[in-house]
Parts: structure tokens; sequence; C-alpha cells
């Protein structure tokens, strides 16, 4: 077999909800990979495909789109690789055309777009079953002969007709055959041809006849990135041709659909009927008239987003849990096994391993996450969803897309901001990525609890905790609406918003081994993408922690504590005293709290903690907040150190509360002062509530978008968060007496 044959590539492209992937992942047999498409975060997946004699094709499925106006990212990416100008450069041999059955016409708008890019073309008419319940019926034969390409019926779900488009596709890889196309109206010709003169000939640019025609009909096209000729001249030149087709009586943002679907009608006299007796309302719709209904929708709605959000919140808790616990034996051995070497032992125990528990404890609600969106998405109830919140949502510049993300994202960001790839319109999806860590997720809980137990409970009572615990967890929301609204303003600069369209599919019953199967992808993906950058922002941490090291600053802290233990009249026999288990441990508290305080975070931190005196935090807050990067709760296990208490302590720890209410500044002009108080509580949850979640979603972010938007998000979110916690103290010391 030559290495061209066996290098040969077909492509999948469809609308959405045409049961494409479904169709895709039958002829893969599940081997196949997932990733983005270079330079955009649309998510690819390529699979190997072994046709009945044999022979193995790479299977692309495309994303689904409407048209090919080249526009968004899904449309960008279709034109892309069937033109030739994505996936390394190699256009397919072979397009295949996935059609829902029951809207042939508009589907069939897409076909047509296809073929002027010049590739081969299958059309496989899917969802036939659905259309003969509803007394559809299509001559294929006849449709197959005026179109001029091969027409299969298939069922994708039931793997029905799947054996005759794998034959009928490995035959038109030999004869390569191209659909029909529309002759276009001489303006329409002159226009194009003023285009391919000026861009083609006299400039070089490579350009198919099909991608000139995205110029020339797309008023915002994407094919304009590819063009080396200078972009003032490039726009002149399409204005130009644009501008003659106008005064030629055709409207350019128009003609395209009057003209393609003026040629396709009477492609489909004759092929298609509808059995009147068959009008009865079907089940989707009965269903619809609950699901979409104003009050019983929404409230249907409410309730099914309340059984993925506790989900995702206590179905992945005890796996968490068990990571964690899985986790800390594993230190544990380590820790015995490297005792005589402390740095290795700190780096293996706490760098490393603990750098692996800081990705892996995520992976249960992703994957819980993942089982739900794929479960809605399958039945078709997700796009329900995304109908009823729509409204609520478009003023801020989001749609309806924008609530599982948001409502996940409460749990934690990172399986949020991965479920934004539903999101089909870039411009809310990055707001949707961008608002997420605003959601307070499970992390910051441990951190409410402790000031709110602390310092809020003890004076107010109950009652009040629980009022401040729940307002604690709907800052960030109150805040992220207006924000959205802010970031749509910035980014549309006065264009109208790109309306909201989406198809409504038919119910069907989820393919368990399909919804497993996204789950696992999901996991895995998250694992090696955003995994190892979370793992190295854990190391530098620690790095930035532990170093310097100095047995001198042990010695030091040693003899300090001799000292204090024997009044002083020991002290110059100190290393022949013998140490009894507590004191042992509270010796080894000290050492710790000191090396902190003198590490490179700690040194950093005394040097930005004037930075944060306005919003009344010490040295000490200062280093937990900058240490909890990270994960967030790890600020409760820095106090604890810091405050020589351990850093075992958790935010139930009656010792650590009772050593925060009594701590007093060490230095500067408030010395001898509380160093807490009920406004320092609220200041320090509340630029909790609004900073960035965790170095973990800004890792995230960046493998979503790019470093450059998770750099901005991250300091955007993180002045914010301490402006509002400056206003939170300031204003909080007023009522101070």
């Amino acid at each position: 077999m030559s290495s061209a044959k066996a290098n040969r590539r077909i492509a999948l492209i469809g609308n959405p909800n045409t049961g494409k992937t479904s169709l895709f992942n039958i002829l893969t047999g599940m081997r196949q990979r997932v990733g983005n498409y270079s330079g955009v975060t649309v998510e690819k997946k390529t699979g190997t495909w072994t046709m009945p004699s044999g022979e193995s094709v790479e299977l692309i499925d495309l994303p689904g789109t409407y048209s090919l106006s080249a526009s968004s990212l899904d449309e960008r990416v279709a034109v892309d690789v069937i033109s030739g100008h994505g996936m390394g450069g190699q256009a397919p041999d072979l397009v295949v055309v996935v059609v829902d059955v029951e809207n042939l016409r508009r589907n069939l708008f897409l076909a047509s777009q296809a073929s002027e890019l010049g590739v081969p073309m299958v059309i496989a008419l899917n969802c036939w079953d659905v259309a003969e319940k509803k007394g559809l019926q299509i001559d294929s034969k006849l449709l197959e002969q005026r179109l001029g390409v091969p027409v299969v019926p298939t069922v994708a779900k039931r793997k029905s007709g799947t054996d005759e488009l794998a034959k009928t596709i490995e035959k038109a890889l030999v004869t390569r055959p191209i659909l029909v196309r529309p002759k276009w109206p001489e303006p329409v010709q002159k226009a194009i041809g003023s285009l391919r003169e000026q861009l083609v000939e006299q400039r070089s640019e490579s350009l198919s006849e099909g991608e000139l025609q995205r110029l020339l009909f797309d008023r915002k096209s994407a094919v304009t990135e590819r063009l080396k000729t200078p972009a003032d001249e490039h726009q002149a030149i399409i204005e130009a041709a644009r501008e003659q087709l106008y005064k030629d009586g055709f409207q350019p943002d128009a003609a395209e659909s009057t003209l393609r679907f003026r040629f396709l009608n009477p492609l489909l006299n004759d092929v298609l009927e509808r059995q009147s007796a068959m009008k009865k309302r079907s089940k989707s719709e009965s269903i619809d008239q609950l699901l979409l209904h104003k009050f019983w929708g929404l409230l249907v709605f409410v309730g099914m987003m309340y059984v993925v959000f506790q989900s995702v919140y206590t179905w992945a808790g005890p796996i968490m849990d068990l990571i964690e616990t899985v986790v800390g034996w594993v230190q544990g051995i380590a820790s015995d096994a490297l005792v005589a070497t402390p740095m290795l032992q700190s780096l293996v125990a706490d760098g490393i391993i603990g750098g692996v528990g800081a990705f892996l404890v995520f992976l249960p609600q992703i994957l819980v996450l993942f089982f739900f969106i794929s479960l809605l998405e399958a039945s078709g109830y997700m796009a329900r969803a995304a109908f009823l919140m729509d409204k609520l949502f478009q003023w801020c510049g989001l749609n309806g897309k924008s609530f599982v993300p948001l409502l996940t994202s409460f749990a934690c960001a990172i399986p949020g901001i991965m479920a934004t790839r539903t999101i089909n319109d870039n411009k809310a999806r990055l707001i949707t990525i961008l608002v997420a860590p605003l959601m307070s997720c499970s992390a910051r809980l441990p951190v409410y609890l402790l000031l709110i137990g602390a310092f809020i409970e003890p004076k107010y009572g109950p009652n009040v905790a629980g009022a401040a615990l729940f307002g604690m967890h709907f800052i960030g929301a109150l805040v992220a609406a207006p924000f959205a609204w802010a970031l749509n303003k910035t980014l549309n600069k006065g264009r109208k918003p790109m309306p909201f369209v989406m198809e409504l599919p038919h119910y069907r019953v989820p393919q368990v081994k399909l919804v497993f199967h996204r789950m696992y992808e999901s996991g895995k993906e998250f694992v090696v993408r955003a995994g190892t950058v979370i793992f190295a922002m854990t190391i530098i941490i620690w790095a930035l922690l532990y170093f310097p090291r100095s047995t001198e600053l042990e010695e030091e802290v040693t003899a300090e504590y001799i000292g204090q233990i024997t009044q002083g009249a020991m002290s110059e026999i100190s290393g022949e005293i013998q140490l009894d288990e507590a004191q042992s441990t509270e010796l080894e508290e000290q050492i710790s709290a000191r090396y902190l305080e003198q590490s490179y975070m700690g040194r950093f931190g005394k040097f930005v903690q004037p930075i944060f005196a306005p919003a009344g935090y010490d040295w000490k807050i200062t280093v937990g907040v900058l240490a909890s990067f990270p994960a967030r709760e790890i600020i409760i296990s820095t106090l604890g150190i810091t405050y020589a208490l351990g850093g075992e302590v958790d935010e139930e720890s009656d010792d650590l509360r009772s050593t925060l209410s009594n701590a007093k500044w060490e230095s500067g002009p408030r010395k001898g002062e509380p160093v807490f108080n009920i406004p320092v509580a609220l200041s320090i949850m509340v630029f909790f509530a609004l900073c960035m979640q965790c170095g973990a979603t800004l890792a995230v972010i960046a493998k979503e978008l790019n470093w450059w938007w998770a750099a901005g998000s991250f300091v955007a979110l993180t002045s914010f968060a301490w402006i509002a916690a400056v206003a939170v103290y300031q204003v909080g010391m007023l009522f101070v007496s």
C-alpha cells in the first residue's frame, strides 16, 4: 500500500444535531484523538477508520455549523480544513456531509457551499427512521441523480446504513464525485473575477473559487486572516467588489442565500413528500409543551440543574476525599523514606506528590460534570435549557449555554470553564470563561467557615453566621453580571451582538457507551493539558515556600526554645536537654514557622504587605493569601504554620480560631493591637470571593484561550478583589468602637 493511500483523509461535516458525531464514533470505533485545531480553541476529533477493503484512513469530525460564512471559529475551521489550509495543509480526499432528513433543504445549503471548495462529496441522509415515523418520503435515488453525488440513507444511532455508507465512501474515493454547483449570474461572476484578478493573479494569494466567494459574500470573513496582502489593501479590494455587486442589483449579504436556495429548490421537487395522515404532533413536540413552558419548563430546568450541581458537589466529594487521603498516605510513605534528606523529602512529598494531587483532586468533578453534560446533550434537553435561559442572559452578552458552566463553577471553575466548549458564540464563550472564576467554588468554603466561626458567630450567633455564609457564596455572582455587561460592551465596540440560533433536536435515548467515552476523553484531556501546568505551578510555589533553608536558623530557633523552657538556666548545655513528644512537636512547629517567615515567599509577603495594609492585612495574612494561589484553602494550613500550630490544622480547629482572635501586630504603628476583627475577617472573605479561584483555574483559562487572556483576567480580578477588600475594611472600621 502506498504512503499516499495510507494518509488519505475524510472529513465529516454537517449542521449541529444531525448525528455527525455519532456516525464518527461508529466508524472509528472510539479510536480517536481529541485536541484543538492549530491556532484556535475549537475542539477537534480525528480517528482511524478501517474501510471494508482493509485500508486505514484518517477521519476528521469537523465542528457542527450551519454555513461556511467563516465568521465564527467553527465555520473558519471547516473552511480551512476543507480548502486545505488546516490540518497540516492537506485538503481531505473526500467530504461526507451528514444531513438531517427533516431539514433537507437547509442542510443541503451547507453541502452546496462546501462543494465550491472543490472536494469530492458523499451525502449521508441521517435520521431516516424519524423521517419515516413523521410520514416523510424521500426518493434518495432521484436526489442522487440531481445532486450528482452518492446519497445514502442512514440511522447512525442504530448503525443502520453504515455498511452501505462505508462501501459508497470507498468507491467515491476512486470516482471523486462533485456536487452540482449553481451557475452564478453575471454580476456575481464579475465580482468574483475582480477578486481573482487582484488577489490571486496580481498578488499571488492562494485562494480557491470557494474562498473568493467567502470574501465576497461574508462581511467579516476569517479567510482574510490568511491573506499576505496588507489589511488596508485587501479590504479596499473586497469592498470595491461588494460595492460593484450592490450597484448591479444584488445585496452582498443576502445574495448567496437567495441565489443558492433558488438553485436548490428545483432539485428537491418530487424528491420530498409528506403524507397528510401523519401530521399529528410528534412526541418531541408534546414533551416541549411542558419543558419549554414559561413556568413549568423553568421549574423543571431549575430542578434538573439543582441535581447536576448537587451531583458535581456531593457525588465527587467522597472520591475527592479518597484522593486526598491516598495522596496524604503516599506523602507519608515518601516522607518517612526520605527523612535523612530533608530537602529531597520536602520536594518529593510536598512538591511532586502534592503537585500531582493538586490536579488529580479535581478529576472527579470533571468526570461527574461531563457525565451530565453528555447525558443532557445526547438526550436533546441541553438545547432546550439554553433556549430557556437565553433571554435572562442576553442583556450582559451571554447566552443560554452559559448557564451550566457558570452553575458548575460554584463547585469548581475548572470543569465549568471546560464546559464552555458547548457555547458556539465565541464572544459569549470568552465572557463566560472570564466571569466563571467569580462563582464561589468549594475551595473557598473552608476560608469562610474559619473566619465566620472565629469572629461572626461568637458575636452575632448562628443565624447571622448562616446569612454571612450564604452572602459570601453569591457576592461573586452579583459582581459577575455587571462585569459580563462591561466586557460585552468593550468587546462589541458598538456592533450588534451575534444572534443566538439553535435548532431543537429530537429527544433521544442517550447511548451509554458514548456518554462514558466523553467522560473519559474530558478527564484525560484535563490531566494531560491542564495537569502539567498545575503541577509546574505547585512546584514553583513549593520552592518559594521552602528556600532558603539554613541550618543556622534551625539552631537559632532551637536555642531560643530551649532558653524559654529552661528560663535560660541551662541554655549553655541545650544540646543535652531531652524534649518530650509535645515539646518536640512544638519546637518543630516553631522552626517551620520561622522557615516560612524567612522563605522567598515570606520575604515577598513582607515586601508587598504595605499594599495589603489598607485592607487590614499583616504580613502573615499576606503570605497566606500569596501561598494559597495553588488552592485557596491552603491559607488555613499556611496560617497554622505561621502561628506555630502546624500545617495540619483545619477550618474547625479551636486552637487556630483562638490564636487568630488573640493575634497582635508585631511591629509598626499598630504594634500590640489585635490583627483580626470583623472588618478584617470580612475583608479577607470578600477578597477570596472575588479573586481568581486558584492557579489551576488560571492554567485552564490559558489552555482554553491563551496566556494573555489568563494574565489579564488574573490582574483584573486581583485588582478588583483588592479594591473591594479595602473598601469593606475601611467602611467596617468606621463602625468599630
